[in-house]
């Protein structure tokens, strides 16, 4: 048996969650469906985290263990082929013995999107929280620095949780909030290479980042261009 580390991409707005569930769809049974094809019977597909129903991901990572013989390339396309289009793996490498995501993971990133407007894009309105009101900014700031360090979350925790300590690190916890000039939508050049970056940044990471460069270069006082600069940053690190 060989051990494998998946990292993914998945637009959750559909799906139950990461878990499987009795009903309805999960990333982790379509990805055990698509594995259990190329290997000929059940496997078990675990995660780094369980995210919730219609939370997404830009650097899942997962891990399996299967004895086909097929190099890391084939079977990332063989798995891509055989996932819907809102779930991608992303990469395949081979991990040592006793690798399992959930507990070999060192550090989580979560990143939440508030559109502090009056509309928010039809384009972000699964990715974004719409918040019409002002918000306090400051104080939202000097809270979420407060999280910062080695606390005890469990007035947090989920009834029925099974994690062994309900005390964790926070390296980081900030809030930049961008702000959007209300008009009407009236798509350009550099519109549609914003749009044109967010549809492939799950299929393609390379081609979005140069397609969110190019709206950079084209509308360098937009205030997407923040977020843009943002998603340039955090690609990089994925095309690594």
């Amino acid at each position: 048996m060989r051990t494998l580390k998946l990292t993914l991409a998945y637009d959750g707005s559909r799906f139950v969650g990461w878990q499987r569930q009795a009903a309805g769809e999960s990333i982790q049974a379509l990805l055990e469906e698509a594995c259990a094809s190329l290997e000929g019977g059940p496997v078990t597909v675990q995660g780094a985290g369980r995210t919730d129903a219609g939370v997404h991901a830009l650097g899942q990572v997962a891990s399996v263990e299967i004895s086909a013989p097929h190099d890391v390339d084939t079977l990332q396309r063989a798995i891509n082929a055989q996932l819907p289009p809102d779930i991608r793996v992303r990469e395949i490498a081979e991990a040592p013995p006793g690798f399992q995501a959930r507990f070999s993971a060192r550090r989580k990133t979560y990143r939440y999107l508030v559109r502090n407007a009056p509309f928010a894009s039809p384009f972000e309105r699964a990715f974004v929280w719409h918040v019409r009101e002002p918000l306090q900014l400051p104080a939202m700031q000097a809270a979420a620095a407060a999280l910062c360090g080695t606390h005890d979350f469990a007035a947090f925790r989920s009834a029925g949780g099974d994690v062994a300590t309900t005390t964790r690190t926070i390296l980081r916890s900030s809030i930049d909030m961008l702000p959007v000039t209300p008009g009407p939508l009236e798509p350009t050049g550099a519109d549609q290479r914003y749009i044109l970056g967010m549809t492939l940044v799950a299929e393609d990471p390379a081609k979005a980042k140069a397609a969110f460069e190019e709206y950079v270069k084209l509308a360098p006082t937009s205030p997407n261009a923040a977020i843009a600069k943002q998603l340039i940053a955090e690609l990089e690190k994925q095309i690594k």
